[in-house]
């Protein structure tokens, strides 16, 4: 009997993997060098890690899941930042086309299960915050922003695997809630920075009140990438991939 189809999926901080876990009942595996999770649904085999935030550690944690799997998809899921003026949190992004900030090099995903890709994802570590580059980056058909979808393009395109991303829009440059404090109050592996959160509440009466916008806006974000990852896989298999 031939082993199932193994698809990996990625999700850069905890709270981007909890839903996959959560909505596919994975389970830890033991003795995994990062916070793997798998389970077997519907004759597919879900492994799902965290990458940590960033294009090096995207990098990294995607060579590791390769290096240790045999996987027949890569799907990269969580949340991104709106570009387009209507674009709403919660809205589901499957990019045609994946643009490497650095470099401007052009990535194409790979269709998975009945989703039409549309529009570009631009991943870049820098956070933009400038309102003429976000009205350039809508004025080129770009309509998200993350910090790692492009490196685990370049590493699954070396390797031969095919790759998709599912994003979902957690905030918008409109809403002001984003800003170079807001990214500090994180670790490189998604985790809190306590000290700087307390720093940060400490410093502005209204903090408070933001981060728990954000918050909101980033579960129904999750919640959303997940569903519509989870989706398009189920599909996939059940049409023969």
């Amino acid at each position: 009997m031939n082993p199932p189809a193994r698809i990996g999926l990625l999700a850069p901080m905890d709270h981007e993997l909890e839903p996959l876990v959560r909505m596919l009942a994975l389970e830890p595996v033991e003795g995994a060098p990062d916070k793997r999770h798998a389970a077997i649904v519907n004759g597919v085999e879900f492994v799902a890690t965290t990458t940590g935030i960033g294009m090096a550690a995207a990098t990294g944690a995607v060579e590791r899941m390769l290096d240790d799997l045999a996987v027949d998809h890569v799907v990269v899921v969580g949340i991104a930042g709106g570009v387009a003026a209507d674009a709403q949190i919660g809205d589901v992004v499957v990019p045609a086309i994946v643009v490497d900030g650095p470099t401007g090099r052009e990535h194409r995903p790979t269709p998975i299960g009945d989703v039409e890709p549309f529009g570009r994802l631009v991943t870049s570590d820098d956070l933009l915050v400038d309102p003429d580059g976000f009205a350039q980056f809508e004025a080129d058909g770009v309509i998200a922003l993350d910090m790692e979808t492009s490196a685990v393009a370049v590493v699954c395109e070396r390797r031969g695997i095919p790759w998709s991303v599912f994003r979902s829009l957690s905030d918008h440059p409109r809403d002001g809630l984003v800003d170079e404090a807001i990214l500090e109050l994180t670790q490189p592996d998604g985790s809190a920075n306590v000290e700087a959160l307390e720093r940060y509440l400490a410093s502005d009466p209204g903090a408070a009140d933001r981060l728990a916008k954000l918050a909101r806006d980033m579960e129904v974000a999750t919640n959303a990438a997940a569903a519509a990852a989870i989706g398009a896989c189920k599909r996939w298999s059940a049409g023969g991939r």
